[in-house]
């Protein structure tokens, strides 16, 4: 079947109406995403539903009416009602209905894991709860609130000292506000050459680094200039911090360090395409896309329930975790059962340390995921360049700091990825056997970005025929620079190739080393809660005696099983490598053997800093890259559930110091991938994505490979659609 040009250009002009329509929509007012963190005060905006509100997905011309979902599953997120429904529940209790709090996390409180695996569809939904974190009066209060019978049943009270929730976008704002009215900080300013229209700052967060700076909560807020350029991050005002005291609305310290560092130049630091007017033009390329003309293969059931080719698994937005893929199921290739891999899988936590000693640097060890949450720093995702055509996009429904809900809509997309990839293949010389066998290798990805100030990060979740699942982040956006009064490395008095600290990326830019460290957490369930985690141990053996072979050495694979925490504590060795499976000791294959998910470890970079720092202190849960915990439904953040200006007291690391058995138990697989980023010319002024990830893969899981029987692509199954004759 070949499709002319008439039929698609009938697409493209559906895709443009969506388009359109979205546009229309949204100058209506109907929708306004939310601002992240590092925006300017004025420009913040948000989307308060607090009546009928409907809006449309980026690529769907279908209207979804958030205000009036309900939930369906025992997993999904809170609904516009039950948000607000939690907000009139917390004006009436004490100490709530005297000075309501801030509100910096209101999500489902999920019911126990026994009562979720039990229901089944068409079953009453179990109680519906709210698990909060509110701040009021320099306490957190961690607050269960029960909306069937519409009382709080738990308020626990966390002193500071303990570390505080994720900072609010209101935090923030309030704290450039106090930044910007402060005569001295814009004298400051202005005495460096800046005019104050053209001053853009950030609010990145301060770490914990002793006894000292307890007491309050602060925010460091540093600036650049955006004169000339969009990208402000390259022209850092270097050495000018401002400390600011967050609850009390007042400046600490101004730290002004830098003034004989000027501000970099603007020029070649702007991004966007339709400046690109002075370098050489690259070829443009043909738009490309993938043609799908029956539609997608996938479906999204009851809202969060994604059904695709063997797979089935319940998806969600997460104001702090970003997305959640949870109940993840395979069908079995002989039975057709769907059979468990995955209870919960999300990332945890995202730790930045830069390697920086100065006043204005020392402190910026991000943990991005429990200081910013990546749900409240996503960004709709661009239609045609962050996702394909035929994504679904699903929205994030989060609160404010009111306690009233907003949207962050197009949050997530799915879809399914054809990239050229051979699923798997064989041919056969016809002499012999005339054979020719090849599979497409198509997967379906779940995606979500977080822009983390700079930091673009993208996380995808790709699921695939064979039953492998891949959890992939990919580093993007902009590298954090530092300003330096020499032009290059021949002005330095430092010019030393071989001892470099950061490397100068443009003229009085240097960018400076830092790594990233992203640890997921796993709760697996292979074929059933009680799993044990096997150590599979790939050992060099002499062939002995002499004289039976002509080798002199072979590798063998000698298994052991993790008895307690201690021994599933891994640090990787690439000269002394293991496969690591979380098995169900009880379940077997026909041949005898436990099935099985191994874990295959990429982007595992380790941290080099000495465990007294104060930031790894914090950030302990990356001294291994591989920890196995019993499952604890209180256990879910590495880096502690209240980690702003945290000591490290309550992390993945000082849990497992407990050292629990965790043998043919429910247990928790706890991963960190990790990058060192030596920045270099070709990431100014944008850094292109790097990414890495990891693979959960079955091991003994199917009786053989599951993709056998995948259909191959035939020429008539697909359209030809192009402009012009390909020559």
């Amino acid at each position: 079947m070949v499709t002319d040009r008439g039929d698609c250009l009938r697409s493209i002009l559906f895709f443009v109406f969506a388009a359109l329509l979205l546009f229309a929509v949204s100058k209506q007012g109907l929708i306004q995403p939310k601002g992240p963190w590092w925006l300017s005060f004025n420009n913040v905006r948000k989307v308060k539903l607090t009546g009928a509100v409907q809006h449309t997905g980026a690529m769907f011309p279908e209207f979804k009416n958030l205000a009036n979902q309900i939930p369906l599953h025992p997993l999904d997120p809170l609904t516009v009602q039950e948000i607000n429904r939690v907000r009139e529940i917390l004006v009436s209790h004490q100490p709530f209905s005297a000075s309501f709090p801030s509100i910096h996390s209101l999500e489902l409180d999920e019911p126990e894991k026994d009562t979720v695996l039990s229901w089944v569809k068409g079953d009453p939904l179990p109680p519906r709860k709210a698990f909060v974190i509110a701040y009021l009066n320099g306490q957190t209060h961690l607050v269960t609130v029960d909306l069937g019978s519409g009382q709080v049943t738990s308020n626990v009270t966390v002193p500071g000292s303990s570390g505080y929730p994720m900072v609010t976008t209101e935090d923030l704002i309030s704290a450039l506000r106090v930044v910007y009215s402060s005569g001295e900080f814009n004298k400051t300013v202005e005495g460096r050459g800046v005019k104050l229209s053209d001053l853009s700052c950030l609010t990145p967060s301060t770490g914990w680094f002793g006894p000292e700076e307890e007491g309050r909560r602060v925010v460091k807020v540093t600036c650049c200039s955006k004169e000339g350029t969009p990208n402000f991050y390259m022209r850092p005002i270097e050495g000018l911090v401002v400390t600011v005291d967050i609850d009390n609305q007042e400046i600490v310290k101004i730290s002004d360090t830098g003034r004989d560092i000027p501000i970099p130049p603007a020029k070649n630091t702007d991004y966007r395409y339709v400046v690109q007017k002075e370098s050489p033009k690259m070829q443009p390329l043909n738009p490309i896309s993938i043609e799908q003309p029956l539609g997608p293969s996938f479906r999204v059931e009851d809202g969060h329930i994604v059904r695709w080719a063997n797979w089935r698994f319940h998806l969600k937005a997460d104001q702090r975790a970003g997305m959640i893929i949870s109940h993840a199921k395979v069908q079995d290739s002989e039975t057709g059962e769907f059979r468990s891999v995955m209870y919960k899988g999300f990332p945890s936590e995202l730790f930045v340390p830069y390697m920086d000693l100065d006043e204005g640097w020392y402190f910026k060890t991000y943990m991005d995921a429990g200081e910013f949450g990546l749900g409240e720093t996503a960004m709709p995702l661009v239609p045609l360049n962050d996702c394909p055509r035929n994504s679904y996009y699903m929205d994030g429904l989060f609160a404010s700091v009111d306690g009233k809900p907003f949207v962050q809509p197009n949050m997530i997309c799915i879809f399914e990825k054809y990239a050229g990839d051979i699923n798997w293949r064989h041919s056969e010389v016809p002499i012999i056997v005339d054979a020719r066998e090849s599979r497409p290798k198509v997967t379906l990805v779940a995606r979500m970005v977080a822009t983390v100030g700079n930091y673009d990060y993208i996380f995808d979740w790709e699921f695939q025929t064979d039953g492998l699942i891949r959890a992939q982040v990919g580093l993007s956006g902009m590298i954090l620079v530092k300003g330096s009064p020499y032009e290059n490395l021949y002005q330095s008095p430092k010019n030393n190739t071989k001892e470099m600290s950061s490397p100068f990326v443009s003229e009085n830019v240097i960018g400076v080393i830092h790594d990233h460290y992203i640890t997921y957490y796993l709760d697996m369930d292979i074929d059933g809660s009680d799993n044990s985690f096997l150590k599979v141990h790939l050992e060099k053996e002499r062939t002995l005696p002499a004289g039976k072979s002509p080798r002199k050495s072979i590798m063998k694979a000698k298994r052991q099983v993790a008895v307690t925490e201690e021994d599933a504590r891994i640090k990787l060795k690439l000269y002394d490598p293991f496969e690591f499976h979380l098995i169900n000791p009880s379940k077997r294959s026909r041949l005898g053997n436990p099935v099985g998910y191994k874990l295959v470890p990429h982007g595992t970079a380790a941290s080099l800093l000495d465990h007294d720092d104060p930031p790894q202190l914090r950030a302990a849960f990356t001294n291994n890259q591989i920890w196995v915990t019993p499952y604890n439904r209180s256990e879910q953040w590495a880096g502690g559930l209240l980690s702003y200006q945290s000591k490290g007291d309550d992390t993945l690391a000082t849990w497992s110091e407990r050292n629990r058995p965790i043998e043919n138990r429910d247990i928790t697989l706890w991963y960190t991938l990790g990058f060192h980023h030596v920045p270099c010319q070709e990431d100014f002024p944008v850094m292109p994505t790097v990414s890495s990830g990891f693979d959960l893969k079955p091991v003994n899981f199917f009786q053989r490979n599951p993709i056998i029987a995948a259909k191959p692509n035939l020429q008539e199954d697909l359209p030809i659609c192009w402009s012009r004759q390909l020559h």
